[in-house]
C-alpha cells in the first residue's frame, strides 16, 4: 500500500487555459494515508473521475505532481504505479472462466501456482463465486460479471492502491449494500489504500473513512461522515449530504440577534455579524405552538414517510424543511419554528464561519 500525496494538481482539458475558470479541476493540496478507505463524492460532472485517472495515470495532470509513498509519479504510465482499478462497467474476458479471470493479474506478475490458486480462491470465497469459478464469463448476468470485476481489483496484495470508479452502477440495488459491505470488510482485513468514485451519499458514507466532497472542479471539504453531517464547511456539503439537505436561511446578525425579515432570533455565540445564512438540519428545527421561543412560520406541506415527517415550512418568504418524528403533532397554519442552538451554523459567502455557533 502506498500514501499518496497530491501537491498543487490542476488539471484543464484545453490546451492553453487563460485561467481558473478554464480548468475542470481546480488547483488542490491533499494526501491519501496509507492503509485508509476513501470516497470521492460529488455530482456528475464535478471533476471525479478526472482525479481518479490522474491518480492512476490515465491522464497527466497540467499542474503538480503526484507522489507515492514520496516517489514522483507524475510522468509514469498506470503500469508503472502499481494500481489496480475497477471501472463503472464489468471488464473481463468472456473466453475466459470466473477462475481465468481472477487468476489472469496474478499470473501476468509471474506468480507461483499454487499461490495464485490460493488467492483466487480467497478471494472468490469473499465475493460468494466459489460455486462459479469453472463457468464461462460470457454466461453470466451483468451483475455477475462486475462481481468478477472487483475481484480482479481486489486480488492482487501488492498493489500501491485499489481505485474504484462508480463500480455499482451495473449492479441490482438490492445487491448493492451487500457488495459495499463486502468492500467494508477487505479493507478492514487487507487494509488497502482504496479510492472509491460514487455520486451516491449512502455508497459514499458507508465505505469510506473519510470522504472528499467535490463540486465543480473543487475539493470542498474533507472529514468523516459525522463531520460532513455534523460541520459542512460549505453550504454545498450540507446541502449535499444528508436527506433531506441543510437549511440555509439568509439572515442579517448584529450581536446576538439575527433578522430574518421582519422577525429577529435571539444568538449566542455567533463570533460574526452582516449578512450571513443560517445553517440548520431538519432534524435539529421543530414546530411547536405560538407561544414557544423561535421564529414564526406557516406550514406549506407534510410527507408522511412513516417514521418521520417531512414538514415544508416558510420563513420571510424562504422555504425551510423540518423533519419531524412520527407522532408528534404538527400544528397547522402558523407555528413556531424552533432551533437547537447547538447546531445551528453560520455561512458568509457559502464558506462555514469557523468558531460561530
Amino acid at each position: 500500500m502506498a500514501e499518496i500525496r497530491l501537491k498543487n494538481i490542476a488539471h484543464s482539458y484545453m490546451p492553453a487555459p487563460a485561467g481558473e475558470q478554464d480548468y475542470a479541476l481546480k488547483p488542490m493540496d491533499h494526501i491519501w494515508e496509507d492503509g485508509s478507505a476513501y470516497a470521492l463524492l460529488g455530482p456528475s460532472g464535478c471533476g471525479k473521475t478526472t482525479l481518479l485517472n490522474i491518480i492512476s495515470g490515465l491522464l497527466r495532470p497540467s499542474d503538480g505532481h503526484i507522489l507515492f509513498d514520496g516517489d514522483d509519479v507524475t510522468g509514469r504510465d498506470t503500469a508503472h504505479r502499481n494500481i489496480a482499478q475497477v471501472f463503472q462497467f464489468p471488464v473481463i474476458y468472456d473466453t475466459m472462466s470466473v477462475r481465468a479471470n481472477l487468476a489472469f493479474p496474478l499470473k501476468n506478475r509471474g506468480m507461483d501456482a499454487g499461490a495464485v490458486q490460493a488467492r483466487v480462491e480467497e478471494v472468490a470465497a469473499l465475493l460468494d463465486l466459489t460455486d462459479r469459478l469453472d463457468e464461462r464469463a460470457a454466461g453470466l448476468t451483468a451483475d455477475a460479471k462486475q462481481i468478477i470485476s472487483l475481484g480482479r481489483g481486489l486480488v492482487r496484495t501488492d498493489v500501491s492502491a485499489i481505485l474504484f470508479d462508480e463500480p455499482l452502477t451495473v449492479i441490482d440495488p438490492h445487491l448493492k449494500w451487500q457488495i459495499r459491505s463486502k468492500l467494508k470488510d477487505l479493507h478492514r482485513q487487507f487494509a488497502h489504500t482504496m479510492v472509491y468514485v460514487t455520486h451516491d451519499q449512502t455508497e459514499a458514507l458507508t465505505f469510506a473513512d473519510k470522504v472528499v466532497v467535490m463540486n465543480e472542479g473543487r475539493v470542498l471539504q474533507v472529514g468523516t461522515p459525522d463531520e460532513l453531517f455534523e460541520r459542512p464547511a460549505h453550504t454545498f456539503v450540507g446541502y449535499f449530504i444528508g436527506s433531506p439537505g441543510m437549511n440555509f436561511i439568509n439572515a442579517t446578525v448584529d450581536g446576538t440577534i439575527a433578522h430574518i425579515g421582519e422577525q429577529t432570533l435571539t444568538l449566542q455565540n455567533v463570533g460574526a455579524s452582516g449578512p450571513l445564512q443560517i445553517g440548520i438540519r431538519p432534524e435539529f428545527l421543530t414546530l411547536q405552538d405560538s407561544d414557544a421561543d423561535g421564529i414564526d412560520c406557516t406550514v406549506q406541506s407534510v410527507e408522511d414517510l412513516g417514521r418521520h415527517r417531512i414538514v415544508r415550512v416558510e420563513v420571510a418568504g424562504q422555504g425551510v424543511t423540518v423533519l419531524m418524528p412520527e407522532g408528534k403533532p404538527i400544528p397547522s397554519g402558523t407555528a413556531r419554528l424552533v432551533f437547537d442552538p447547538k447546531h445551528t451554523l453560520f455561512y458568509r459567502d457559502d464558506y462555514l464561519v469557523e468558531g460561530a455557533a
